[in-house]
């Protein structure tokens, strides 16, 4: 054996190398199935880095949410304090830069206004608006570090600059406008607005801004303007007889409508000589106001009884030809007057119970007598009156069933229902 060893030193040679390259190769693949096997195992995982007021701390998580991640980190959050992306979104990328921004205290000075609040934005727009403040685009909000946070009792300041509030009037148009301009003309200028050879300012363009002033523009001779104004609403008043003088309750409440109106102006030295309407649309209408006055005592017109008698029959549910009809009955009979046997001529135990009532003689007394008698002895008048159609057959009813007159005059009171009619 020896001397064959001796004899092939090359063939030990060779295949001591194959051995060792053969046993490094299985350790080189086991290494890498190895590894692969570690990449499939932690697939789900994320790689988190942390950004946290200068200081970075990155860490592997398999959990679904920032929020969980932070938590396991040992990496407290308050409530007033805001991460990049959110504490509750889903964790699906491999990898993610988070970014802290830790809340702490601000004090803000609003002109006379001074107060403190804890907050992670580091804007003076979004300190703001956290805040409760309402700022215009034009005013200036300005962060800084206090100089004595002894005094502050916090590290920042947050400034907020208000910009002048002027009403600027541009060739008719009027604006609520928020500066700084120091001159009316600063002001025109900053709106890149060039007045003509023939355009008024007023005041002049040297005039100072001062806050609520009133700055218009105007072009001398004829323009076209479009504004938005109120139509005032209406006010129907229900008296009543059973409410003292000076007693007013409102029922509906009344709201003004809007239109659109368009106006040709004539102009000479910045001041109106002249305005015709071209257009006017009503984009909102109004609601009329419906309110209840006391009328116990008060003496009323003819006319004002006979707006009242139209108003309290259409409440009480007739319609306009059964109201015309019964009106002119009542014209007929005398006038819309209450004074004598009232308005519907009562005679007789009828009138004696009208006049046991208080305040026989007010028109209010007088409409809720008629409509007892309707509702009770004389329903028979009133269901001929609900089922008529025409102010003829409504007239002829109450005429016949109500009044139940000797020498009726009936083509009169029929005129007088349609003239009625007409008139409401």
């Amino acid at each position: 054996m020896n001397i064959v060893s001796q004899k092939h030193p090359t063939r030990i040679i060779v295949f001591a190398i194959t051995v060792a390259i053969a046993a490094l190769l299985g350790f080189l693949i086991a290494g890498r199935q190895a590894h692969a096997e570690s990449v499939t195992a932690s697939s789900d995982s994320h790689i988190v880095t942390v950004h946290d007021d200068g200081v970075d701390k990155g860490f592997i998580t398999n959990k679904p949410t920032l929020r969980e991640a932070l938590q396991e980190a040992d990496i407290p959050i308050d409530p007033k304090d805001r991460t990049e992306p959110a504490l509750d979104e889903k964790l699906v990328a491999r990898s993610y830069q988070v970014n802290v921004y830790r809340a702490r205290p601000v004090l803000v000075i609003d002109g006379a206004n001074q107060f403190k609040v804890i907050t992670s934005y580091r804007t003076g727009k979004q300190i703001a608006k956290e805040a409760g403040l309402s700022l215009h685009e034009e005013d200036i909000a300005t962060l800084t570090t206090a100089t004595d946070i002894t005094e502050t009792g916090a590290a920042e300041v947050l400034h907020v600059k208000r910009a002048t509030k002027v009403t600027f009037v541009f060739y008719g148009k009027s604006l609520e406008v928020h500066t700084f301009a120091r001159t009316v003309g600063e002001l025109v200028s900053q709106k890149s607005i060039i007045p003509q050879a023939n355009d008024t300012l007023m005041p002049a363009a040297s005039a100072p801004v001062v806050a609520d002033m009133k700055i218009e523009l105007w072009r001398n001779g004829e323009q076209t303007v479009t504004v938005d104004e109120d139509i005032a609403f209406e006010t129907q008043q229900v008296r009543d007889a059973n409410k003292d003088k000076g007693f007013k309750e409102i029922q509906t409440p009344g709201v003004n409508g809007k239109k659109t109106v368009t106006y040709k102006i004539t102009m000479q030295n910045g001041k109106e000589v002249k305005r015709d309407v071209v257009n006017s649309v009503t984009t909102k209408e109004p609601v009329k106001q419906v309110e209840t006055i006391g009328v116990k005592g008060v003496y009323t017109t003819p006319s004002e009884n006979e707006s009242i008698t139209w108003n309290f029959l259409i409440a009480n549910g007739f319609s306009r030809e059964q109201t015309a009809g019964i009106m002119g009955n009542l014209m007929q009979e005398h006038g819309f007057q209450t004074s004598g046997d009232g308005l519907a001529q009562w005679t007789g135990s009828r009138k004696a119970r009208l006049m046991s009532m208080p305040d026989p003689y007010s028109i209010q007394t007088q409409l809720d007598f008629l409509m007892s008698e309707l509702n009770g002895g004389y329903s028979r008048a009133k269901a001929k009156i609900l089922a008529s159609t025409t102010v003829e057959g409504a007239t002829v009813a109450f005429q016949n069933d109500f009044e139940r007159c000797g020498v009726c005059v009936e083509g009169r009171r029929i005129q007088f229902a349609y003239n009625i009619l007409a008139s409401h």
